[in-house]
């Protein structure tokens, strides 16, 4: 029987996320027969998925003169602007076709205000306005997380950094996740998740 206290958070498996998706994670759709076949070891499963507004002050398209990729400084601090992607109700914001959703026990949609991002799966960028998430899995009694999902270095670091400051046992399958590495990003978010505690598995 699976561990009533650990449960499975798939993060962002979506097609803007998916090779060509607006905001492309190399082979992000080679991770889906993983993620699937793990749903069945796991009592608590949990999908995220990045629901962003047409207006959103992330998309690079919404900062005149600022191209994608760019730095700009938001009240709640330093934010990439990204190119347009998983604008709610689009076909780039919908689960990829081939990953399994009929057995998640909660969808959590992020990133729905127009005013901040949200690469966490339980607090929006200004690391204090919160998504329900760390509720619903202590309602559940879940105490240990697996994580999985898109990319390695932005939601699913995010999500790992702070279920460990939340006092989570966090385990990330890399085998299981693919990284935008951007300029060094991934390397510089195992190193963060590893501070925090965060264990990294194949």
């Amino acid at each position: 029987m699976p561990d009533p206290e650990k449960a499975l958070l798939m993060i962002d498996i979506q097609n803007d996320f998916c090779p060509g998706g607006a905001l492309a994670v190399v082979e992000g759709d080679q991770i889906v027969a993983r993620v699937n076949a793990l749903q069945n070891d796991f009592s608590v499963r949990v999908l995220t998925q990045d629901w962003h507004p047409g207006n959103h002050a992330s998309f690079a398209a919404n900062q005149p003169g600022h191209d994608p990729y760019s730095m700009i400084d938001m009240p709640y601090g330093p934010q990439v602007l990204w190119p347009t992607h998983c604008v709610q109700g689009t076909s780039g914001a919908a689960f990829h076709a081939d990953l399994q959703t009929d057995t998640a026990d909660l969808i959590i949609r992020k990133g729905f205000r127009a005013e901040i991002d949200s690469y966490s799966a339980f607090f929006e960028n200004d690391h204090k306005t919160p998504t329900g998430l760390d509720g619903y899995l202590r309602e559940r009694g879940v105490k240990k997380l697996v994580m999985v999902g898109l990319a390695t270095d932005f939601c699913v670091r995010f999500s790992a950094v702070d279920a460990a400051k939340l006092g989570y046992d966090v385990t990330v399958l890399e085998g299981a996740c693919r990284a935008i590495d951007l300029e060094g990003s991934l390397a510089a978010a195992r190193a963060d998740m590893q501070d925090h505690g965060v264990k990294l598995a194949e």
